[in-house]
């Protein structure tokens, strides 16, 4: 015998199919959003973020930049000082150059941080544009950007390394620290310097691109990148190592 329908009864458990769909659907609105708060930008957005401050960078005055490349060449100008700091105070190990790299990480926090106009971080962030419109206009724009900003930063360095020199400002034994610094940097040969500059020119991009996503972690990841420029890790050994870690 067929059980007659309950109206009471089914109305009773679509309420409570109801319900639980709301309370589904609220669960998953909140996780969505959580998800979208906790992921990672894309990579379209970050292509854009970095297009786009390019763009800006490029639209800047001339007094602008000149002034911001000025102040990058100071800022930057504290890397030689820190390491020769470190270097000074830190016995003469094979494991010394390994933390004295670090202080040529701080320039760069100051000048990226302070978001200054530094010529060799300017490399990808005005080139997407460029590749993103390859016109004549951008191309002289581009131009324009890293030429003030390579006599800015010169001028600026120039100024500290005078300021360093000529005055007391440091002791002689911090001067001849920085001076031996420079001297080992120098000392590179010509090939030698290009496939440091092509390895270094790399990271320095990379640390451009992943900075839209590191969010709170920008510091970590600008003493990384330049911690590992300045380092004697074997990712920037020159031709020659490589070939006498062959032979041997």
């Amino acid at each position: 015998m067929t059980k007659a329908p309950d109206p009471a009864a089914d109305r009773a458990a679509e309420t409570r199919d109801a319900e639980m769909s709301a309370s589904r659907a609220n669960i998953s609105n909140r996780e969505v959003e959580d998800v979208e708060a906790r992921s990672s930008p894309r990579t379209p957005v970050i292509y854009e973020i970095v297009r786009r401050s390019g763009e800006e960078e490029m639209e800047r005055p001339l007094t602008s930049l000149w002034w911001s490349g000025l102040a990058a060449g100071l800022s930057i100008s504290f890397s030689l000082l820190a390491q020769a700091i470190l270097q000074h105070h830190i016995p003469d190990a094979p494991w010394r150059p390994l933390i004295t790299s670090f202080g040529y990480s701080l320039g760069f926090v100051m000048v990226v941080l302070a978001r200054q106009q530094l010529f060799t971080e300017n490399t990808v962030t005005v080139i997407l544009p460029v590749m993103a419109e390859p016109s004549a206009s951008n191309f002289f724009r581009a131009g324009r950007l890293w030429a003030i900003v390579l006599l800015a930063n010169l001028a600026g360095t120039l100024f500290a390394a005078a300021f360093c020199s000529l005055t007391p400002a440091l002791t002689p034994e911090l001067k001849a620290e920085a001076i031996e610094i420079s001297r080992v940097i120098l000392s590179h040969g010509a090939i030698d310097t290009v496939f440091k500059g092509v390895v270094a020119g790399f990271l320095m991009a990379t640390m451009v691109w992943l900075l839209p996503s590191a969010e709170a972690g920008q510091l970590g990841v600008i003493v990384m990148m330049t911690w590992l420029i300045s380092s004697e890790a074997s990712l920037i050994s020159s031709p020659a190592a490589w070939k006498h870690s062959c032979w041997c």
